[in-house]
This record gives C-alpha cells, structure tokens and sequence, in this order.
C-alpha cells in the first residue's frame, strides 16, 4: 500500500490563503478558517498541500486500509469552498436542509459563497461533526 499524502505538515495555513487567487475566494477562506478555529477551538493545520484541517480522526476500513484525516477541514478550490466531514454530511441532515445553498460529494460539502449560507447552521455542523468524531476512530 502506498502512503497517504494527505497527511499534516508544518506548511503556514496564513501563507496558503493568502496565495489564493481569488480575492473572494481568499475572503471566504480566511472566514472559514477562523469560523472552524472558533468552533473547534482548534487551530488549524496544513494537510497535503492543500487542505486545511481542526483535529484528527483515524479510519479503518475492512480491506486493511487505514490513517488519519482532519476532524473537520476545508479547501478554497477554484470552482467553490469544499468542506470536509470525517464522517461525512449524511449524519447532519436535518442542518444541511438548514445551511442554504451548497451542493455535496462523497464526505464533503462544497459552497460557492460563504455570504449564502446560514453561519451558524455551518458553525454547529462543525462543532458536532468535531466534537463526535475528533480523537475517534471510524471503521467500516
């Protein structure tokens, strides 16, 4: 098996949104990162290159696979705001119907604007999300 490259690093979280080109996008980043920071009460991390991410959960899965993913984590990707759930967005369904308009992939919420999107419906996704799965293993 090879080694997982999303993995944490000693990268400034400041310095890479602050490299993100887009000037919304970048806004929305900094947001993000301190609406986490405050829900949490985690400071972020720099995860790959790309990805920001609170606390840490390890997986398991049935073929022997396993590692760790954030908690909770995000990345200002060009087409929107991506937002990663280690136990993904299904267990959150009555806030999601909350949150405003976002669309979803496997284990992530993507959102185009931060400005269209409930706050503290996103802040309490988080802090649940956060607060079950930090520190836990998932297996499957």
């Amino acid at each position: 098996m090879t080694a997982p490259k999303t993995v944490p690093n000693e990268e400034n979280v400041e310095s890479f949104i602050a490299s993100v080109a887009d000037e919304r996008r970048r806004a929305d980043a900094q947001e993000l990162c301190e609406l986490i920071t405050a829900a949490t009460g985690t400071e972020p991390v720099m995860w790959g290159p790309s990805i920001i991410g609170f606390g840490s959960t390890h997986y398991r899965h049935a073929t022997g696979r396993e590692g760790d993913i954030p908690a909770v984590g995000f990345s200002p990707r060009k087409a929107a705001l991506t937002l990663y759930l280690a136990e993904g967005f299904a267990a959150h369904a009555a806030l999601m119907a909350k949150l405003g308009p976002h669309t979803t992939g496997k284990g992530c919420v993507y959102l185009k604007r931060l400005s269209d999107v409930d706050k503290p419906t996103l802040r309490k996704i988080v802090q649940t999300e956060f607060k079950k799965n930090n520190g836990k293993t998932l297996s499957n």
